[in-house]
Formats: C-alpha cells, structure tokens, sequence
C-alpha cells in the first residue's frame, strides 16, 4: 500500500538561502506517516490509538537522502509506505517528489508500536502489533 500525500513547502520550512531546511522534511515524513496509518485504518491518529491502546508510534532511528532542494511554493508529493512489520516495529519509507516527477528526498524511518507501560504507569513499552493493523496494510 503506497498513500501519497501533497504538500506545499511553506516560507517556515525554509532556511535563509530559499530552500527547504532539512529538519522540516522529517516534519513532513511523520505527518505523511500518520496520514498513511489514517488511509489504511480507515480513521485518524486520534482514533486508531484509542481503538488499540497505545501511546503512539516513536521514531527509533531515521534518515534521509537528498537529491533535490525544495524551494518556497514548491507543490510536491510524498509517497509513502510500510516496507516492514515485525512484532513491534515496523520500517517507513518516503518518497518525495518533485513536480516534474524528479525524486528530491528519499526519507527512512523505524518506529515502535508502543503502549503504557503496566509496571510504570509514567513509562511506555513496545506492545505486539496487531495482526488487523498488519492486515491493513496488505500484509
């Protein structure tokens, strides 16, 4: 399952030389993030978490490869999918495209399915992945 979303680069996600100052495209990848999750569970963040009782879904590592600057009012898109599930983590990958077509970001994220922690109510844990949350995604 691939969702893609677009975005328009904003004069805030710039840096003083015009273009895209790098922190912001991970800004973009976790929004792109939620909103995959929202394609395929059917509702927003808000609610998927309620429905499977989790805190939320972390960044454990990321990372990005920038081929093209994106510039104030570029109209881009983000494609963006899971590439993996695994009992608790699951891999992210974006894409972002250029209007010509042309890749400008490649964004790679890990993150964790993460819950409450029963033993430390002021700490989390990474809990299992639901197997209907697996499902939703084609897997």
């Amino acid at each position: 399952m691939v969702n893609r979303r677009p975005v328009t680069i904003e004069w805030g996600d710039c840096d003083p030389a015009g273009i895209v100052f790098y922190p912001r495209y991970f800004a973009i990848f976790d929004a792109c993030t939620a909103a995959l999750f929202q394609a395929a569970l059917g509702m927003p963040k808000i609610q998927w978490t309620e429905k499977f009782g989790i805190v939320g879904i972390p960044m454990v590592d990321t990372r990005g490869k920038f081929s093209v600057p994106s510039a104030y009012g570029d109209e881009v898109v983000v494609e963006s999918r899971v590439t993996a599930f695994r009992r608790s983590s699951f891999d992210v990958e974006h894409r972002l495209l250029k209007a010509d077509g042309a890749l400008g970001v490649e964004g790679f994220e890990t993150r964790v399915w993460v819950a409450r922690d029963p033993n430390n109510p002021k700490g989390i844990k990474a809990a299992a992945i639901p197997a209907e949350v697996v499902a939703a995604f084609g897997g």
